[in-house]
């Protein structure tokens, strides 16, 4: 048994040998492979405030509880909407502003909202782009934990 594997194991090596021996070397990439005519992103810094992010969100909100959680829960109402930062990170990112705020529901519990607003974040990146979090209706965990994700 044990010079069945020992000759496999050389085998194998010998193969490897045999590959590395007989390959083409690496060449330049020639000039219909240079990717010309891409260029990289082209971000203005242009987002928009917080409160133009709230209709969206409300709309949103209404679709992902009725659709795929079988809840009538709606947002009545907003308030202390502010701002929590606008591009945290290095200058060359997507450029979004992160917000926060409270959120009455439908059955009278306040919550808090959080939310960033991305710059070509829409569809197909046009328009600007709204990701949120209400803090305790994070069913899907997809920014636990307490809406940690969606904050900077």
């Amino acid at each position: 048994m044990r010079t069945l594997f020992t000759s496999l194991k050389a085998l194998g090596l010998a193969a490897a040998l045999a590959i590395l021996a007989f390959g083409q070397p690496a060449q330049a990439a020639n000039p219909l492979e240079l990717n010309f005519g891409l260029f990289g992103p082209d971000y203005d810094g242009r987002v928009a405030v917080c409160e133009k992010a709230l209709p969206t969100i409300i709309s949103q909100f209404r679709e992902k509880e009725s659709t795929f959680w079988n809840s009538a829960l709606t947002i009545t109402a907003y308030g202390r909407i502010h701002e929590i930062a606008f591009r945290p990170w290095q200058s060359d990112n997507i450029p979004r502003r992160f917000c926060s705020g409270d959120v009455m529901l439908s059955d009278g519990k306040v919550r808090h909202v959080h939310y960033s607003i991305l710059e070509d974040g829409g569809f197909a990146g046009f328009g600007q782009g709204v990701e949120w979090c209400v803090t305790g209706l994070d069913r899907n965990w997809a920014y636990n934990p307490g809406c940690k994700a969606a904050r900077p």
